[in-house]
């Protein structure tokens, strides 16, 4: 998948989870005082995201290293609208109704990148090297190995 398709997937992924953040909120908010359920919901959604970022927008299997490094994907569109709230209203004169608008859609592509960073980033684990206690692999090791003849590896 081309990185514009995933772009264009993440843009997508934050709609649905923005939706469905604004649905739990509604619901607990029966049940919750606000800011409770604003939390509860925001988790909700957030976990509901790093889900769908990863089988919908990168279509990689969730870990938990990747689950337990996803908030910072929020953390850096919350740092980049607020301070882009700031600059549009107080620095360029924007009008406050709007500037959150155009500061959000300025952080799609940064925030973009944090999330394809932790998502894509392979697992340490998978290069991890054995332990010596492990000892020695069994088999013979591949330089040991004979190598197969041009017509066997064709006809494979």
């Amino acid at each position: 998948m081309t990185v514009r398709g995933q772009l264009i997937r993440f843009a997508l992924v934050g709609v649905v989870n923005t939706g469905t953040y604004y649905g739990c909120y509604l619901v607990l908010l029966t049940w919750l005082p606000y800011v409770a359920a604003h939390v509860a919901a925001f988790v909700l959604s957030m976990i509901g995201s790093f889900f769908l970022n990863s089988y919908f927008t990168y279509r990689t299997r969730p870990t938990w290293r990747k689950f337990l490094l996803f908030p910072l994907t929020n953390a850096a569109n919350f740092t980049i609208t607020t301070c882009g709230v700031y600059l549009l209203v107080d620095v360029l004169g924007f009008s406050r109704t709007y500037a959150p608008l155009i500061a959000a859609a300025a952080a799609i592509p940064i925030t973009f990148v944090v999330s394809r960073t932790i998502m894509l980033r392979p697992d340490p684990a998978a290069y991890a090297e054995p332990s010596p206690a492990a000892g020695p692999p069994s088999g013979p090791s591949p330089a040991s190995a004979p190598v197969p003849s041009r017509a066997a590896r064709i006809d494979k």
